[in-house]
């Protein structure tokens, strides 16, 4: 599925993640950004490094929802292999100042 249905900051975020450019993906971040993995808060930056950049994440939308701010991706790492996963954004103007992802 192609990413032209979401929000056009959150499209930014899945190309950023896939293309692995931790620098793009946060500064989409505000600076005081918030984020669960299954329901837990977690710090955005230590989780990105841990489960996006340092172990090859990438996204494989396969549904959007909430006026694309809302997706469903196959997520694939190397510490966890495949799974799929919701993601819920919320965008402040051209940031994204909370998201929150866990199984599907």
């Amino acid at each position: 599925m192609t990413t032209d249905q979401l929000d056009p900051v959150v499209a930014k975020f899945v190309e950023a993640l896939n293309a692995g450019d931790s620098n793009e993906l946060l500064g989409l971040l505000t600076p005081n950004a918030t984020m669960s993995d299954d329901g837990v808060d977690r710090d955005p930056d230590s989780w990105l490094q841990s489960e996006a950049f340092g172990s090859d994440g990438r996204m494989d939308v396969e549904s959007i929802a909430d006026g694309g701010t809302a997706l469903v991706a196959n997520f694939t790492n190397d510490r966890w292999g495949a799974m799929r996963t919701f993601w819920r954004f919320t965008v402040s103007g051209d940031k994204i100042s909370r998201f929150e992802t866990g199984q599907a």
